[in-house]
């Protein structure tokens, strides 16, 4: 069958189930078709004054019961510097233990050594919101038995909630902790910021154990994760290094054509009609979209405007506006560098929220839906606005859908940034490898060679003609690219399918096939 986009989705695929097609970006919930059951979070209790600290993280998981078939969470905040989810899954592999779910909220390099274990059964199942690497490479080439199932970060709170992702042991990576597993991202040797991620899986999880490098004295303060969902708490020496969380796709850009296209993105949203006092912002992961911070920073000096509050991602150029009055206040549910987590230590206007508060479609009011402007990076777009931020144009696993859909859905603008091309390759397409975000939540693309606004958008588009902007409908900047670097060979698949792309809803807005070799 075929969902809303035109997207071949069977009804129903092994490893997954009977499938829901995306209908729509808010069909669903204006509908009111949350027919999902919710599930109640485990009761479990601690006797007074028994003491949660464990020698070491093999007798801390030993207690907790692992079994096959178990499902281990893990929350990605250290993002390349993650030093815990391998050593997790090295020491489950010793005790024996198959069949594995692994529901991490996402994956990077650092995590390749894994693919041992998705080829000798040990992991079975993967949940997460993206891949890159090594691991994208071989899931695209049918190393699993069973698909991916990709998430948005809201999408992944509904899921827990549903039950859909049934957490037995969450190993939860902390900066600072004290005996009961009070903990923080905030202050240490390793401190990484924001633990939004952690807090659902914290809540639903069978068994919790918190890890730190830094035990400090009771109580830990500030509280980002509390000692009433902990079950144990290990010392180790290294929880990982946050020196690398600010690598790839949340690093500024220093590339002339990305800085080019950051200062044209900049100047659409001032002539947008939503550059106006008390507005709210955020900034998606890629470097391109990330810049656009320095631009916006100038123009709002320079016309004393002064927004609400900076949402999502946050960065040291984010740090930099809420110092500088340009923002009364930053929602942070995820640090892009490290530099950022004294400011969430110090400062009572940078506000640590949670990935369900962020962008959990299913609750009476996320931050997403507050969102005036979103800048978002791109692997490509098509001539319906779709974007594509998880397949390369080869059509392997090398990226993630993040909050990309959520804030999309949410904001009254939302730009997406890209070159044209790529290493020869076109950015802009018939047809994207793989659908992320719908065109209709897409209102501008921002290219080097042009500005293509959404035809459900006419008065955005002539409020940046009349500022003289260069504005091109996007079929004629797709067939520019095109006479510039040629067609491009189109991708030979199988017909087994690698990946379910879940919209934030839950329903499927594409699947991804194993490249056919």
């Amino acid at each position: 069958m075929q969902n809303s986009l035109g997207r071949e989705i069977p009804e129903f695929i092994e490893g997954y189930g009977k499938t829901e097609p995306f209908s729509g970006a808010w069909t669903k919930l204006k509908k009111g078709e949350m027919s999902e059951i919710t599930i109640p979070p485990p009761n479990k209790a601690k006797l007074a004054h028994q003491t949660k600290l464990t020698p070491n993280l093999e007798e801390a998981i030993a207690k907790t019961n692992p079994h096959d078939g178990m499902t281990v969470s893990f929350h990605h905040h250290l993002r390349n510097g993650d030093g815990l989810l391998v050593k997790t899954l090295d020491i489950l592999a010793k005790m024996g233990i198959k069949n594995i779910t692994l529901a991490s909220s996402s994956l990077a390099d650092c995590h390749t050594p894994i693919l041992k274990y998705i080829a000798d059964g040990t992991i079975c199942k993967v949940w997460t919101s993206g891949m890159r690497g090594e691991i994208g490479k071989a899931v695209s080439e049918g190393a699993m038995q069973l698909p991916v199932i990709f998430h948005s970060h809201g999408g992944r709170v509904r899921a827990i909630h549903t039950g859909e992702i049934s957490i037995d042991l969450a190993i939860v990576a902390t900066s600072a902790a004290d005996e009961e597993g009070n903990g923080t991202g905030t202050f240490g040797k390793s401190a990484f910021g924001s633990m939004g991620y952690s807090i659902i899986d914290m809540r639903y999880a069978k068994q919790v154990i918190v890890v730190t490098d830094n035990l400090v004295e009771y109580p830990c303060y500030p509280l980002s994760v509390t000692q009433n969902f902990v079950d144990y708490v290990v010392v180790v020496d290294s929880i990982g290094d946050p020196t690398k969380i600010a690598s790839g796709t949340t690093r500024i850009t220093k590339s002339p054509i990305d800085l080019l296209i950051a200062k044209h993105a900049a100047d659409v949203i001032e002539h947008s009609g939503y550059f106006v006092p008390g507005f709210s912002f955020q900034l998606g992961a890629g470097g391109a979209s990330l810049a656009v911070a320095k631009f916006m920073r100038d123009k709002m000096k320079r016309q004393e405007i002064h927004g609400s509050f900076l949402l999502g991602g946050v960065t040291s150029y984010c740090i930099d506006m809420l110092n500088e009055g340009l923002f009364k206040s930053v929602f942070d549910v995820q640090s892009f560098d490290a530099m950022v987590s004294s400011s969430l230590y110090n400062n009572k206007n940078h506000i640590e929220i949670s990935a369900a508060l962020y962008a959990n479609p299913y609750n009476c009011g996320c931050m997403t839906n507050k969102l005036d402007i979103v800048v978002l990076g791109a692997l490509e777009v098509d001539v319906d606005f779709n974007v594509n931020v998880l397949t390369g144009s080869g059509g392997y696993i090398r990226g993630a859908s993040g909050g990309h859909c959520d804030t999309a859905s949410g904001a009254k603008l939302t730009v997406v940034v890209c070159p044209s091309i790529r290493g020869r390759i076109s950015t802009i397409n018939q047809r994207v490898q793989t659908v992320v975000t719908p065109g209709e939540s897409v209102d501008v693309v921002v290219t080097e060679r042009g500005i293509c606004v959404n035809p459900a958008q006419p008065e955005l588009e002539q409020n940046l003609l009349k500022a003289g902007l260069n504005v091109k409908k996007i079929e004629d900047l797709q067939q520019e690219v095109e006479n510039i670097v040629g067609k491009s060979k189109p991708v030979e698949y199988t017909d087994k399918i690698v990946g379910v792309v879940e919209y934030r809803d839950g329903t499927i807005i594409d699947v991804v096939r194993e490249i056919k070799h």
